[in-house]
């Protein structure tokens, strides 16, 4: 990078010692050594964040070249049949009891025009463990 030999370098220590004299050189030499260090760290991490950025792009290159582009409909499309596949198959699995105790959860008809529960609607089944909330406008006497 640079061609600087070891006369150059013995040259650049004594004007040092000469302009700060021997009480500040050890500081400013400290200072300097900090400052090339964060300097290396930066060349570092950019170089090293390059290549990354520059791998993760021939991974996306030979991913297009391997398959094409895998579309997020495509997925949807993908996700859905496999539901529906499955569902198909529940009353295997799942036991009579459980459909009915879902407590008057929410349902939505699946694809065989048979009711299910919403998986993401709260239980609003009563719970008896709990007592019932009082109103607090209500006065007590």
């Amino acid at each position: 990078m640079f061609d600087i030999g070891f006369l150059e370098l013995l040259i650049c220590g004594v004007i040092a010692l000469l302009v700060l004299g021997p009480e500040r050189l050890p500081t400013a030499a400290r200072a300097a050594g900090r400052w090339i260090g964060g300097a290396r760290r930066m060349v570092n991490q950019f170089t090293s964040e390059l290549d990354r950025q520059l791998k993760a792009e021939e991974l996306r290159e030979e991913l297009r070249k391997a398959g094409g582009d895998v579309g997020l409909e495509d997925v949807r499309k993908t996700v859905h049949g496999a539901l529906n596949e499955a569902r198909k198959y529940e009353h295997m699995i799942l036991p009579e009891t459980s459909a009915r105790d879902t407590g008057g959860a929410p349902s939505h008809p699946d694809t065989d025009g048979h009711s299910q529960p919403d998986p993401g609607a709260p239980d609003t089944a009563p719970d008896s463990d709990q007592p019932a909330p009082h109103d607090s406008s209500e006065k007590t006497s």
